[in-house]
């Protein structure tokens, strides 16, 4: 029999497969620091050159955890992630002693995710042994690109020889790995890029994070994006590069579980999968989120991003929190569509009327099926099609109303 071509494309990219049960509970840990600075990044990262006093961050990240820990009684980690900055430049000693703590204050899943991100410079690859015999077994690494001139346009401190030999230790280090690459870049052509993607998925294991290069407002690239000194790929070949990602991970078998993500079944990142599934997830360290549910809903917690304004105010206070909201119920619905949406999963309907206390409009799901843009899984939950994926956000905005 003929397979429709619709059918054939959901079939390649998008197996049909469901929710585990429950999101899990997560822990995020932020080291802020990075030798340099990324023209694209705007995530709270800081160039911090002397020393670091180690045991005053292990002092405040254990009682930022003993603060959490108190508002989320009964829960049990099922994953710990150490994010950055640069977390690869931490000893493994802050590691073990963090992981240790946690351990102390929550029960852990026996197969718990610890993943921590790292760079794949000589200085860093060289705690690799020490962070896995601190705990971690899972590690992801900010390779970025396998092309030393993008490297460079990308400030990356590191060359392809370097990072390939990173990915190999990983492999020889860890059961669980992963890799970003940052395409859509600058003057990058389809075929390049189709071969840079093969060429990754030679010296991948199960898991690829691929994101889109985008201008994020207050970075160095948007300064240059602002002065016409940076130029990126128009819509129509940004749309051909996401179709080459997906039509070159997928034959591989590695599929996206969600939309900058790419994994064989059951290899999916646990850790991230908490926060696309609307679980629970505290944050420590400085900027850290969290997401909590106490007894008035849930709780949206954000700490001081400044490292040393954070180290002194949890000092002070046992914590340093600077946002301790309680999130209406309009709100919990658009960040769960959101979150949800991004997963080839999709969401339940049910629940999202539990969280917002209203059905999502049928009408409006209809329109959207009849454009391709969404479909019902099996077992009747929502999720964006392949059509539907890469625009996301203007299908969230229509489902949100």
């Amino acid at each position: 029999m003929m397979i429709p071509p619709c059918q054939l494309e959901r079939t390649i990219l998008w197996p049909q497969r469901e929710a585990d049960p429950g999101p899990g509970f997560g822990i995020y840990v932020h080291w802020p620091y990075c030798l340099s600075k990324c023209p694209y990044c705007d995530f709270n990262s800081h160039v911090h050159g002397g020393a670091v006093n180690d045991p005053r961050f292990i002092k405040a990240y254990k009682a930022e955890l003993a603060h959490r820990a108190v508002l989320t009684l009964g829960r049990k980690v099922s994953s710990v992630f150490f994010g950055g900055g640069t977390p690869s430049l931490m000893k493994p000693t802050i590691v073990q002693a963090v992981l240790d703590e946690i351990a102390r204050l929550w029960p852990i899943e026996p197969a718990a995710e610890i993943t921590l991100e790292a760079n794949p410079t000589s200085v860093e690859i060289d705690r690799f042994r020490a962070f896995r015999k601190a705990g971690v077994n899972r590690v992801s690494l900010g390779v970025q690109a396998l092309n030393d001139a993008s490297l460079k346009l990308l400030g990356r401190g590191h060359s392809v020889g370097e990072a390939l030999r990173a990915v190999k230790l990983a492999a020889t280090v860890f059961d669980r790995y992963s890799f970003d690459l940052i395409y859509a870049r600058p003057g990058q052509t389809s075929e390049e890029w189709r071969l840079e993607l093969q060429a990754a998925i030679a010296h991948a294991r199960d898991h690829l994070s691929l994101y889109q290069l985008t201008v994020e407002p207050g970075t160095v690239f948007a300064r240059l994006y602002d002065k016409g000194k940076l130029s990126l790929p128009g819509g129509d070949l940004a749309r051909e590069l996401w179709d080459v990602t997906q039509d070159v991970t997928s034959k591989a078998g590695l599929f996206a579980y969600e939309i900058s993500n790419h994994a064989r079944p059951g290899a999916e990142s646990r850790h991230n999968l908490v926060y696309w599934r609307y679980g629970e997830y505290i944050g420590i360290g400085p900027g850290a989120h969290g997401r909590i549910l106490s007894r008035g809903g849930r709780r949206a917690q954000v700490t001081e991003p400044r490292p040393e304004s954070w180290l002194s105010a949890v000092e002070k206070k046992g914590h340093a929190l600077i946002e301790d909201e309680l999130l209406s119920a309009e709100q919990q619905a658009d960040e769960f569509l959101l979150m949800g949406l991004r997963l080839s999963e999709g969401i339940s309907a049910s629940d999202f009327q539990a969280l917002s206390g209203r059905n999502l409009d049928v009408h409006r799901i209809a329109s959207l099926i009849a454009d391709g843009m969404v479909e019902y899984t099996p077992r009747g939950r929502i999720r964006l099609s392949a059509q539907g994926f890469p625009v996301l956000d203007a299908v969230v905005a229509d489902l949100a109303v």
